[in-house]
């Protein structure tokens, strides 16, 4: 039985982001009876309980409410956590596998504790944190150090996009790190609702919006995320789409300063509708959207593109790496140059049915060859095992 510590995710069922749909399909669909997984979660309740999930060993890890920094001590208390459940249960030669890169300056300390036991220490670096506008400079700054440490004393790095394993290669040369590539995933299944489901129609008669009438953006409300390009070119185009924004803009001061800098409350087109919580709603507005648009410039495989590209036929692309990579020829793709994505949104909107039918095709196709589920679960469970 190989031992499996899976330490920064903020625990499962998921309710969060990235790493916690990912370690949630990782336990749920999981296909060797040779892996036993061991999972951090995170919580503020010093009422700390363990729980069985789909298999998988829960452990709460209580942290106070700090800000920023309680991410870091998260981590280190998950350690803490694992080096213990080694030591009592007498566990030898398995992974502690680390998401995200907040602990660089203190992991060297632990990478003997571990591997004392015959324990790996593999992480995903995860994208560029340290490039993300919502970070002070110090913070940045203590960002690209901790990455630096994580890459330098890691076993093993695996990458959910080629573009950060190819920039962890020559960003940190020196260290000669060990990589592999395995992507994130998604599911391709349609949504189960119908256009006459009360939630469905009470969410488009609540925003005034008409199916296959708008384009869509789903994401974090973040400078990096380019929002301000999408909205300034959208509201300079002549499509009479709306274009829906499901984000959380509360108490969000770019919010503000963008809507003074853009007026953008003053075009009827421009809708932001709030957050949608049910996954089985938000993969029904995606599949009924004209188009998708995606801003994202920092990270590696991000989990609201694989969800689009499964989704919705079709896809607007801000054109970095990342995107291109996962995208490749089933989306169209725009740059921030003036006048730019105005003009392939004008463009988008003229496309035939067929058209639009055949780039869906390829965007569904790109999701079952590289990042299905089934794929990624396996990839995972092949090198966790040494196969």
């Amino acid at each position: 039985m190989k031992d499996i510590f899976i330490v920064g995710s903020k625990g499962i069922p998921a309710q969060y982001g990235g790493y916690e749909t990912f370690v949630d399909n990782l336990v749920t669909k999981q296909m060797s009876n040779d892996i036993k997984y061991h999972v951090a979660c995170m919580t503020f309740n010093k009422n700390t309980k363990d729980y069985e999930y789909n298999g998988a060993d829960c452990h709460e890890i209580y942290v106070p409410n700090i800000g920023g920094p309680k991410a870091i001590l998260y981590d280190l208390r998950a350690l803490d956590w694992a080096l213990n459940e080694i030591k009592k249960n007498s566990l030898k030669n398995g992974i502690i596998y680390i998401l995200a890169c907040r602990i660089g300056p203190f992991i060297h300390s632990y990478i003997p504790k571990f591997h004392k036991y015959g324990f790996q220490v593999w992480v995903n670096p995860d994208g560029h944190e340290w490039l993300r506008a919502k970070w002070s400079k110090p913070v940045r700054r203590y960002w690209k150090i901790s990455e630096s440490g994580m890459v330098k004393n890691a076993d093993l790095l695996i990458c959910d996009s080629k573009n950060i394993e190819k920039y962890i290669h020559e960003s940190y040369q020196k260290f000669n790190p060990k990589t592999t590539f395995i992507a994130y995933g998604a599911d391709v299944k349609t949504s189960t609702l119908t256009a006459n489901d009360t939630k469905v129609v009470h969410w488009y008669t609540e925003h005034d919006v008409k199916p296959n009438n708008y384009f869509l953006i789903v994401g974090r409300f973040v400078p990096e995320n380019n929002y301000e390009t999408m909205i300034r070119e959208f509201m300079a185009s002549d499509v009479e789409k709306d274009l829906v924004i499901i984000t959380n803009v509360e108490h969000n001061k770019f919010y503000e300063e963008l809507k003074e800098k853009t007026h953008f409350d003053k075009d009827k087109r421009i809708k932001f509708v709030g957050t949608v919580y049910d996954k089985d709603l938000l993969k029904y507005i995606r599949e009924n959207a004209y188009g998708y648009l995606h801003g994202h410039s920092v990270g590696g495989t991000n989990p609201s593109l694989l969800e689009a590209l499964a989704d919705t036929k079709l896809n607007l692309l801000y054109n970095v790496g990342f995107n291109k990579e996962v995208g490749e020829n089933a989306a169209l793709y725009w740059s921030k140059t003036p006048g730019f994505l105005k003009d392939l949104l004008e463009r988008a909107d003229r496309l035939t049915i067929k058209q639009i039918d055949n780039l869906g095709k390829k965007a569904k196709q790109r999701v079952i060859d590289g990042y299905s589920w089934k794929k990624i679960v396996d990839d995972y469970e092949n090198i966790f095992l040494g196969r």
